[in-house]
């Protein structure tokens, strides 16, 4: 019987279109069989039939008003002319004796009905008949009726499939399901999955997001002492540092449902539409209970309430997230959906979303330290042909300060420029160029600059780097050069130490490092230029911050105007009065020319050495480390550096020793207690 069923021709399934094709089919044929069209007649012109008619061949002319065209009748003599033997043979085979003999189409009826009857009057003997009448088609009045009404019902029909989703688009696509969530569901045993494997660095955020994955996957193991899981987790952070793909990995990881949006997804142009489309995401999530919600750039419909714009707040987006706040923390609310956002903005969320009960954790991801550069180093390593004697921990050094997406930018970047040279490996030249390339943008050695305007850029250049290799607290200097690249006409490349709190020394040898390309002009040429616009900018924003924010400036005092909130991001008033504001203006143009002027007097004493500095680099064009440490010496703070690096080194192996004797003592007492 199998066999049997597996031979058995399918039957073709019945489509709709093959009515319209039926329909389609039987009006074409009513049209070709009915009695509108003269297959048997022949057509003839105004002056043919003004022959026929002084010739007495034409027993009637019937005029059709509506169509313009006469149907000629010939009489029985008329048709025994050799003239008329085509129509004649025809008149006679066809059963139906009524039809005419010829059709002519006129132009005016009033002339040619004048022209007729003057031939008339010429021959009186003429007993030809003139006739009127108006023809109707009944096909073409059948069809401008009922066209009307069937692209009425064609276009409701058409509507009514994409309405329901029937023709393309999904749930929440269409018009009637409008109001469905748009979140998309990963199924484990389908989608490409990301595993915490994927994800380098970022320990602790990884420790409290597997904890939410044991959550789902063993609740007992903590409900069983009376705890409660947590109903939701907040990943903030600065852009680019991996909080998707920390979400991706836990939909990797958990063997639960897991939903996945943008907060944008929940606002439409229809009110209502967001809190709807809420209400069917929990709905959805709850049916498949346990499960994980994650709402990606919740800040999209967290935003805080009445703060939104000076020009009002918006009704829907405050809908939208009042009820998820509902649906989170509310009556008959279900603890087996764990809800995952993430934002950068957290300051800007509203403080009834962030309380307990609602997202009861929040994970802070933070930009990478040198160890979790160098793991997101060898993630993204893995695809790429490197040269055997890449050292990572060099590329984790040179890269301070950038996010996960950055050094995933940085090896694509020199995987490309490795290509563009032909090479069969990216080396790590290959990946410092990806670093200039990104940090100052792309060289343009072919811009016009004047020799005067080089000298200029060349001395800007190295009193920065004179002024940084003077002081302590300033980055080393790793490369300076005088070619265009990017916005800037030079540009000079530190490795800045990563700290985690800043001492005012540290911020004012960082300033007065600054101010060394403009001390510089100043010293060799005794005049400035518009060159030190970004130096000028940098150093404006940290001095003010010194004063207004960190609360290190004598006169102010232990204040600070700075509001973590974001309340006064709106507000039309200072927090303090006219004379603080002249106050602190007058300390920020003070701290920053006492900067200015210990540039100058450091330029001042050294100034042989900038001269022959500035000199190789518009020879050269480009210096490194090596050529200052041949004109001013190795720099004096380094050895310090250095004998703090070893002691951390040393008390490292220290601890791990230590760790090592403790676990031989723990495994060589636990027999002796079983004993």
């Amino acid at each position: 019987m199998a066999k049997e069923n597996k031979t058995t021709p399918k039957k073709p399934k019945f489509n709709t279109w093959w009515i319209y094709g039926l329909i389609a089919v039987m009006l074409i044929g009513f049209q070709f069989f009915s009695g509108g069209n003269f297959a048997s007649t022949k057509k003839a012109n105004i002056s043919e039939l003004q022959d026929y008619l002084r010739n007495g061949d034409i027993k009637r002319i019937l005029i059709i008003t509506n169509t313009k065209q006469a149907k000629v009748f010939l009489n029985e003599e008329a048709l025994k002319k050799d003239v008329h033997k085509d129509v004649a043979d025809q008149a006679f085979s066809m059963s139906a004796s009524s039809l005419p003999q010829y059709v002519v189409n006129y132009g005016d009826q009033q002339n040619f009905e004048n022209a007729i009857n003057s031939i008339k009057a010429e021959n009186e003997s003429l007993d030809t008949k003139l006739d009127y009448d108006q023809e109707s088609n009944v096909f073409s009045d059948l069809l401008f009726t009922l066209l009307p009404f069937v692209l009425i019902i064609a276009i409701w029909i058409y509507l009514m499939r994409r309405m329901s989703g029937g023709a393309g688009g999904g749930a929440g696509g269409q018009i009637f399901n409008i109001g469905k969530s748009k979140a998309k569901l990963f199924d484990e045993k389908t989608d490409t999955r990301t595993s915490f494997k994927d994800v380098a660095g970022l320990e602790g955020a990884k420790e409290e997001v597997e904890e939410i994955v044991e959550f789902l996957r063993n609740p007992d193991k903590y409900t069983s002492l009376g705890g409660k899981i947590p109903k939701g987790a907040l990943l903030v952070g600065p852009p680019g540092t991996g909080k998707t793909l920390l979400a991706k990995a836990v939909a990797g990881e958990a063997k639960v449902p897991f939903f996945s949006l943008s907060g944008s997804d929940f606002v439409e142009m229809f009110v209502g539409v967001g809190a709807s489309r809420v209400r069917d995401l929990f709905k959805q999530a709850k049916d498949k209970s346990p499960s994980i919600i994650f709402i990606d750039e919740i800040d999209a419909i967290g935003r805080a309430r009445g703060k939104n714009s000076l020009t009002g707040s918006n009704d829907e987006r405050e809908n939208t997230l009042n009820q998820l706040l509902t649906e989170m923390d509310g009556f008959g609310t279900n603890t087996n959906v764990i809800v995952l956002a993430a934002t950068n903005r957290a300051d800007v969320l509203d403080k009834a979303l962030m309380r307990a009960g609602r997202f009861d954790r929040q994970i802070y991801v933070d930009l990478p330290d040198i160890r979790e550069r160098k793991e997101i180093f060898e993630v993204h390593l893995r695809p790429i042909k490197t040269a055997e004697t890449l050292d990572v921990d060099f590329l984790a050094k040179q890269t301070p300060g950038f996010s996960g997406a950055d050094i995933a930018n940085v090896c694509n970047e020199a995987a490309l420029i490795a290509a563009r040279k032909e090479k069969k490996a990216v080396t790590k030249q290959d990946f410092l160029d990806a670093v200039d390339r990104i940090v100052g943008g792309l060289e343009k050695k072919n811009k016009i600059i004047t020799p005067r305007e080089k000298e200029t850029i060349a001395y800007h250049e190295a009193g920065h780097a004179t002024v940084s290799w003077m002081l302590e607290h300033a980055a080393p200097l790793v490369k300076v050069t005088i070619v265009p690249r990017g916005q800037s006409l030079g540009a000079a490349w530190y490795l800045p130490e990563e700290r985690l709190i800043v001492r005012p020394d540290q911020m004012k040898d960082e300033m007065c490092a600054a101010l060394g390309g403009r001390a510089a002009e100043q010293v060799i040429f005794g005049e400035i230029s518009t060159g030190a616009l970004s130096d000028l900018e940098k150093i404006t924003k940290q001095a003010r911050a010194m004063v207004t924010v960190y609360g290190l400036n004598d006169k102010i005092g232990n204040l600070t105007y700075y509001d973590s909130s974001g309340q006064n991001e709106y507000g039309f008033t200072k927090p303090y009065s006219e004379q603080t504001a002249h106050t602190i203006d007058t300390e920020i143009s003070k701290l920053i020319e006492e900067q200015y002027q210990r540039a100058i007097e450091l330029l001042s004493d050294n100034k042989d050495k900038l001269k022959e500095l500035a000199e190789r680099l518009l020879e050269k064009e480009v210096i490194f480390k090596d050529d200052l440490e041949k004109i001013f010496g190795q720099r004096p703070f380094e050895k310090d550096q250095a004998l703090e690096a070893e002691e951390a080194k040393n008390k490292e192996k220290l601890s791990k020793v230590e760790e090592t004797a403790e676990k031989d003592e723990e495994d060589k007492a636990e027999p002796q207690t079983e004993k």
